[in-house]
């Protein structure tokens, strides 16, 4: 079959799924991911995920499509295909583009439970700038994203801290620490953890040397808060090509909060399928460490996404990696 033709069955098969469900359909929730209780019908809804799963699976909001054959859907339409294609939750990582209200109202009327939020914007804003109003508006950017989790259900906020070109490793990481220091007391009054992304940003790690590195650096940074409410949200693909992510999760521990899934080339050094072809991350050890440490919680897949046929596969791909 062709990639268009794959294309076109992908969003034949989403959109008949978000038009078979409706707007508000209480018996699609039931058959979805979430569970909606409520003491009367007038008495606002509470979405939770599956229970008793010590590994949860979710995808990016930014994994679903916003417009199906020239429709736009709704926040709320986007979450249902990603509960349809069989994933736990999502990580509203288009936080920016929503209010915590509009973020409440999607997943009530979904049932699709969001665990996390994102805003992009923190790869411009950064809080590692020498420039007080870009720190001031990345900081602004993660209380707002505090806001959104909280609203909509979740417990955390994937943030980049900055970039490495911002200036020397000592000057930089003390500058994004001081701006998290104030971002703390608001992450505590709402329950909201502000969880640090290992990405290519070159902090923490040697962009140019070798595998294998640690991830040391890392917790050092996360250690020096001293807090319950900084940890790590890790993603197991995107430094592969410097350490061993099984034994990064070790390392990590209880600091390795949520997780982040994609397949990862070393010999062609990109990001690739879970478990599709050229992923040689070796998930069979970071299963046994995450058994090791006792990890339970949210893992999210960080790859191409598309209609509910591709989702589906995703959350497929994702079982078989995480030996589900």
């Amino acid at each position: 079959m062709s990639h268009e033709s794959t294309n076109r069955q992908n969003v034949s098969l989403a959109r008949r799924s978000f038009l078979a469900l409706g707007a508000g359909s209480v018996a699609a929730v039931a058959r979805g991911t979430g569970t909606l209780h409520a003491a009367d019908a007038a008495a606002p809804r509470i979405v939770s995920p599956p229970a008793g799963k010590r590994l949860l699976l979710a995808c990016k909001l930014g994994m679903i499509p916003k417009e199906i054959e020239g429709r736009k859907l709704s926040a709320a339409e986007r979450l249902r295909l990603a509960g349809e294609a069989g994933f736990d939750g999502v990580d509203f990582d288009q936080a920016g583009e929503y209010t915590p209200e509009q973020a409440r109202a999607a997943v009530q009327e979904s049932g699709v439970f969001v665990h996390n939020a994102i805003n992009h914007a923190h790869w411009q804003q950064r809080l590692t700038s020498e420039k007080e109003e870009e720190r001031n508006r990345g900081r602004a950017n993660i209380e707002h994203c505090l806001r959104v989790s909280h609203a909509a259900g979740g417990s955390g906020v994937l943030i980049v801290v900055g970039q490495g070109t911002d200036g020397p490793a000592e000057v930089i990481e003390e500058r994004c620490r001081q701006e998290i220091k104030k971002l703390i007391p608001l992450a505590a009054s709402l329950g909201q953890m502000i969880l640090v992304e290992n990405v290519g940003n070159r902090m923490m790690y040697d962009y140019d040397k070798p595998p294998e590195q640690t991830p040391d650096r890392f917790i050092k940074f996360v250690d020096s808060f001293n807090s319950p409410w900084v940890a790590m949200y890790y993603d197991l693909g995107n430094h592969w090509r410097y350490g061993q992510p099984g034994d990064w999760v070790r390392a990590f521990g209880r600091r390795c909060v949520k997780l982040d899934a994609k397949g990862s080339s070393r010999a062609n050094r990109k990001g690739v399928d879970i478990t599709g072809e050229g992923d040689d991350l070796p998930w069979a050890d970071v299963r046994k460490a995450l058994d090791e440490i006792g990890f339970a919680g949210w893992a999210t897949a960080e790859v191409k996404g598309g209609g509910l046929a591709r989702l589906t596969e995703v959350r497929q791909q994702m079982q078989k990696a995480f030996g589900l």
